[in-house]
């Protein structure tokens, strides 16, 4: 019942623009381009698969009957579109193997494609490889969601032992580790505590995005409405772990809405930009058709901002000027990060 909660009130949120601060970030224009649109790639590599784009479909849903056709749906668009593709926590399906097809469905859609498992950063190592052996995964999501986990009513208060248990599981596991927020973001410290236990890839999942502790006020979790602005903007986050370095792949989510977003967290450094409720929308509302027409129109307005900077592959976004302003730009300075130094390449 709670995954379908889950998805009626996502559903149910008004959707509040500007809270991720990509508005902060803007890109110069190049009149001189250079460039041939029919040259112009937006195709790239990550954890081993080529993408048609540097896009994801983020962990949504799963492990209950009502929401398998969403999963279908999702991985139908995966499939058609050629970007990578999360499925939602993996727990119900462990624990009741009647709702494994509901995860199931996403590689029998998507038999090639890049899937990732999902589990929280606290499961055990058994738990982590049943769930990566169940859809045949590429990787899997690590979530952290502490703010969720406070709010909710039927929440855990307990998160010691996180990060030796996360270093255990890379050490171990046979697909590469990713570990993402739940729409609060990470902070620079966090980012270089993961790098140190050997995480290479990490998915910021900044504020700004689908407010999971909003989600559980309207399920009647605990009155803590003051904790639904809670969180680190994307922008600010993506690049707070960018500055971190160790050779790190960060993914930026939280409130990616537009491929002029996409284009700023590529030039930012982003090595891929994953998105959740924009497609949840349009698959429910529109249908699967419209996803994977919805998807293909991102990807061509990528492009179109790669010709206007004069960037021939999304790579190439950054090592375009990108200026910094306004809380972003307040909050990176106080916080000892360079900002100059992306406006002058």
């Amino acid at each position: 019942m709670r995954k379908l909660e889950h998805i009626k009130y996502a559903m149910e949120l008004p959707e509040v623009l500007d809270q991720s601060g990509f508005a902060d970030l803007l890109l110069v224009h190049n009149a001189l381009p250079e460039l041939d649109w029919d040259k112009t790639n937006t195709s790239c590599s990550f954890m081993g698969k080529q993408l048609s784009a540097p896009l994801m479909i983020n962990a949504i849903t799963g492990g209950h009957a009502g929401v398998l056709e969403i999963n279908r749906g999702l991985a139908k668009a995966a499939a058609a579109t050629g970007i990578a593709m999360a499925v939602g926590s993996q727990r119900a399906a462990l624990d009741d193997p009647a709702v494994r097809n509901t995860f199931c469905v996403a590689r029998e859609e998507n038999p090639r494609g890049l899937l990732l498992a999902n589990l929280s950063a606290f499961c055990t190592l058994e738990e982590a490889l049943e769930a990566v052996n169940m859809i045949e995964a590429d990787g899997i999501q690590l979530y952290l969601n502490v703010n969720q986990e406070l709010v909710m009513r039927e929440g855990e208060v307990n998160f010691s032992g996180a990060l030796e248990n996360i270093r255990n599981l890379v050490l171990n596991l046979p697909v590469p580790v990713l570990v993402k927020e739940v729409g609060c973001g990470m902070a620079r410290k966090t980012v270089l505590a993961l790098a140190n236990a050997g995480v290479h890839y990490i998915d910021v999942s900044g504020f700004g995005g689908t407010n999971f502790a909003a989600i559980e006020g309207m399920r009647g979790g605990k009155n803590c409405a003051s904790l639904e602005h809670w969180g680190i903007p994307t922008a600010v986050s993506l690049l707070e772990a960018l500055s971190v370095g160790k050779g790190i792949s960060v993914v930026a989510s939280g409130g990616v809405r537009t491929a002029e977003d996409m284009a700023k967290a590529l030039a930012a450094g982003a090595s891929l930009v994953a998105m959740a409720g924009p497609f949840l929308r349009v698959l429910k509302r529109e249908g699967p058709e419209r996803l994977i027409i919805f998807i293909n129109e991102l990807i061509t307005n990528l492009r179109r901002i790669m010709m206007l900077t004069g960037a021939q592959h999304t790579t190439a976004l950054a090592q375009q000027p990108l200026v910094i302003t306004g809380l972003v730009g307040e909050w990176l300075k106080r916080r000892g990060i360079d900002i100059n130094k992306y406006a002058v390449r």
